[in-house]
Formats: C-alpha cells, sequence, structure tokens
C-alpha cells in the first residue's frame, strides 16, 4: 500500500497537496525510521497526517542542525523566520511556497491542531541556535516542551482516544519528552560536535561531569567511570518518564494504540542497547536492530489489523 492509497484513505484530493503530502512521507521514510515503521502499523488514512507532522518537524530541525557550509546563525534565523511566515499564511489560509508547510497546514486543519503547538516548536528550535547547555532539568524541561512535548500532543487528534483528550494529553507529551531524551542519550557525541550538550548539568556535576570531559571522552572514542555513572542515572530518570507515558496507549483508540506501543517499545529498546553497551555512546550511535524492529512490528500489524476488523 503506497502513498496514493494512504491519500485516498485519508480523503486528500488535488494533485498538488497530494504532492505536498508525498514529499513529507519521503522525509519521513528516509530520516525517521524507527517512527516510520511503528506508523505502518496504523491505518492507511492516518498516515498522512503523521508524516506531515514530522516532515515538517524533520525539515526545521534539519535547518537548524544541518546548515549549509558557511551559514551563519544570523542567516539561519533568517531562515527561521521565513518559516514563520510561511507557516502564518498556511495556517491562515494563504499560500506557501514549501510543500512540508503546506501539508502540515492542510493537517492542522483537519485535525484541529493548535498553531500554538507549532509556535512552541519553533521557539525551541530558535534556541538551538543560541543556547548550548542546560543547567538542570527545569531549564531543559521548558525547552522540549517545544522540541518534544508538543509533537506528542500534536500527533495525538490524528490517533484519536477513547477518553477525553485532556486526560490523555499529559502522557501524550510524557512520550515525546521521552523518546527525546533518549536521542539526547544516544547522541551525545554528535550534539558536542554541534557545540550543544542536552544532558542537565547539574546531573553531571552530581558525578564529576562537566562539558570538558564530556569533549574528551568524544576525542578519546572512549569512556570514563565518572560520564559512566552519570550516564546511568539519566537512563532510569528516562525509563521514569516512559512509565509516566505508557498509560496513554490504553487511552488511544483501538486501531491506534498498536502503532504507539511499536514505537514506545522501539525506542525504548534504544534504552537497553545503551546499557547493554555499559553505556558507551561514544564508539558507536545505538540502534535497535533490524530483526528487533520486525519482531515489534509483525505482532502490532496483527492487533491493529484486529481492531479495525472490531471497527476499534
Amino acid at each position: 500500500m503506497g502513498t496514493a492509497f494512504e491519500l485516498d484513505a485519508a480523503g486528500v484530493t488535488g494533485s498538488a497537496l497530494r504532492r505536498d503530502y508525498a514529499v513529507s512521507r519521503a522525509l519521513h521514510a528516509r530520516h525517521g525510521r524507527t517512527y516510520y515503521l511503528a506508523t505502518r502499523v496504523l491505518p492507511p488514512g492516518r498516515r498522512p497526517a503523521v508524516h506531515a507532522l514530522y516532515g515538517f518537524a524533520r525539515w526545521v530541525d534539519d535547518i537548524v542542525d544541518e546548515p549549509a557550509p558557511g551559514q551563519t546563525a544570523e542567516h539561519t534565523a533568517a531562515l527561521l523566520d521565513e518559516v514563520e511566515r510561511e507557516l502564518d499564511a498556511a495556517m491562515t489560509g494563504g499560500h506557501a511556497r514549501v510543500p512540508q508547510v503546506r501539508a502540515l497546514a492542510d493537517t492542522a486543519r483537519r485535525h484541529a491542531i493548535p498553531q500554538e503547538y507549532f509556535t512552541a516548536f519553533m521557539g525551541s528550535m530558535r534556541a538551538d541556535l543560541t543556547v548550548t547547555d542546560y543547567a538542570d532539568h527545569a531549564e531543559l524541561d521548558a525547552y522540549m516542551y517545544g522540541s518534544a512535548a508538543v509533537i506528542g500532543l500534536q500527533v495525538l487528534p490524528v490517533l484519536g482516544t477513547v477518553v477525553p483528550r485532556s486526560e490523555a494529553e499529559p502522557h501524550a507529551a510524557a512520550l515525546g519528552v521521552a523518546f527525546q531524551l533518549t536521542n539526547f542519550l544516544r547522541d551525545v557525541a554528535e550534539d558536542l560536535d554541534r557545540d550543544r550538550v542536552y544532558l542537565p548539568a547539574d546531573v553531571l556535576a552530581r558525578h564529576g561531569v562537566d562539558r570538558e570531559l564530556l569533549a574528551y571522552c568524544r576525542r578519546r572514542r572512549s569512556q570514563d567511570g565518572r560520564v559512566r555513572e552519570a550516564l546511568a542515572e539519566l537512563v532510569e530518570l528516562n525509563r521514569a518518564v516512559y512509565r509516566e507515558a505508557e498509560p496513554g496507549c490504553a487511552m488511544l483508540s483501538p486501531v491506534a494504540r498498536p502503532c504507539v506501543e511499536t514505537a514506545l517499545r522501539l525506542y525504548r529498546g534504544i534504552l537497553d542497547r545503551i546499557e547493554e553497551a555499559d553505556y558507551d555512546v561514544w564508539s558507536r550511535r545505538h540502534r535497535v536492530p533490524r530483526a528487533r524492529r520486525v519482531r515489534v512490528a509483525v505482532p502490532a500489524l496483527g492487533r491493529a489489523l484486529t481492531a479495525r476488523a472490531l471497527g476499534g
């Protein structure tokens, strides 16, 4: 079942808009392997909206994290200004030039997703241009509201709930944060290359770790015992956020639960990989093996098909 089938199921008409959604779907497939696999478990009609949300977020994230050679922070800030102008225009019925923005605006209208979520996301993307570390979890949480929690909140109306949406929202936000914390732990080395540390400084300091020690590990591609202990604590904190998020799965519509359960299990599995490597995040980038991804996804697909057959 390809792009056309999904767009037909979602009721997306018009060749130009369908091409816009196809661009976002391609971005999702190329860059979000775990999320994309989980999305395959959703009913076809719900997938384009998830692709649009992911495609927009990924596109903006790449503007910030993958600047062109010689591109200054001021130039990147100007590009973000242009994104916000495009977004404002598209969300108010005007014209946007960028396909990811057009698909996003259509998804937001179809599912009544508040524009404030996208505004918060753009604010956190701007923070990445100037903020290079976080003193404590309170500072990091403020950043992650826009960069991660609102992603969960954006997706929730697409997935649907069997309880009032307000009851499921804290769990959806927590899952977005849990995913991002896992990224921060997996990508410590890459983030250092961008002059950023997303691990709270107060937690690091409890173990005698600072930016200089992290940079030393990065240069040597080897572990330090103090860093290991700090990462172990942060992994446990991350697991606690997954536990906070997990009850939200049962609050989703039955046809959406297997998708989110799949994403949760697979992404939490990255923490298992980090632990199995004795918290070595310097010599490798930890991923869930393809065989495990398939083992998790196939039963989830079966549960999803059963839920669809029962009209869930």
